[in-house]
């Protein structure tokens, strides 16, 4: 459950916050140009929260891609003997080969998994104070945001230490994860307004985070799979963005921009849709919760 900052008064929610248009073009960005301050208040508050009590505190957020990595590439690359084409065949590549994939399939998992209670989860904004709600997904997407950016440190540190380089085109990894992070914040919108009424949906986004998972190129070259299951896996809205950032910071590639382009074109469509239709249910929040 969210916390508003103390100088949040409920007078000044009320006096300052008026609702965004249901179809206002810049009404998915009102985190941005009118709530700024308490959408960064959020956000930082919700990565805190995560690790208050914890002896190694934000450590974690290192310490548990680090675990992660070492479990999957034991049970691949050591037990399985998994290899992926193109590279020197070495354990190591794979192993940051498949911590790529990772990196990128757990931000949108958070994002995934943490939708359906966004709203139910938080009754006291729902119900006591006018809030705007539709900057919670954002703080959701900015703290999976910023445990992505961990684990691109992680990479970092492990592949000069692994492999003994590092590519340039790695200043280009945020670029290709903006367009998934427009998917991540209109799957938050839609599935977070659709489960106040469907509570059903929160017990299958975990099934569906690992489904998204082991059918994405994450694991599994796709190149490599019988062409009758390759258009499943392409798909998988993962699948690009894995590919894009692995060319980034791994094999040093510039990514496809024309791709990446028709990607956040799509991405937004999805986003402004879940946004409107999150607009249009939440005058049912309060009377249900």
């Amino acid at each position: 459950m969210l916390i508003l900052p103390a100088r949040w008064s409920a007078d000044r929610m009320r006096t300052s916050m008026k609702p965004t248009p249901l179809f206002s073009l810049g009404g998915p960005f009102s985190a941005w140009t009118r709530h700024r301050s308490l959408t960064l208040e959020l956000s930082r508050r919700d990565i805190l929260g995560r690790y208050r009590g914890a002896s190694f505190g934000l450590l974690w957020s290192l310490i548990s891609p680090f675990l992660m990595l070492i479990v999957y590439t034991l049970a691949f690359g050591y037990i399985l003997k998994a290899r992926w084409p193109g590279t020197s065949g070495n354990t190591a590549d794979f192993a940051m080969l498949l911590f790529l994939g990772l990196l990128t399939h757990g931000f949108f998992a958070e994002c995934l998994t943490r939708a359906p209670t966004l709203i139910s989860g938080n009754v006291n904004l729902v119900k006591k104070i006018v809030f705007p709600l539709e900057v919670l997904p954002w703080t959701v997407v900015l703290s999976a945001l910023f445990h992505a950016t961990t684990n691109i440190v992680v990479f970092v540190i492990l592949n000069l230490l692994l492999r003994g380089e590092i590519h340039w085109t790695l200043v280009f990894w945020p670029f290709v994860l903006v367009p998934l992070a427009f998917v991540a914040l209109g799957t938050i919108w839609l599935l977070s307004s659709l489960s106040v009424f469907l509570r059903d949906i929160g017990q299958i986004t975990g099934v569906l985070a690992t489904a998204m998972l082991f059918l994405s190129s994450a694991i599994i070259p796709v190149e490599t799979l019988p062409e009758s299951y390759q258009a499943v896996f392409r798909l998988n809205p993962l699948t690009f963005i894995i590919d894009q950032i692995r060319e980034v910071a791994f094999w040093g590639r510039m990514p496809d921009w024309a791709g990446l382009g028709v990607y956040l074109l799509g991405a937004m469509f999805f986003a402004y849709l879940a946004f409107a239709v999150f607009q249009k249910t939440r005058r049912g929040f309060a009377d249900v919760l």
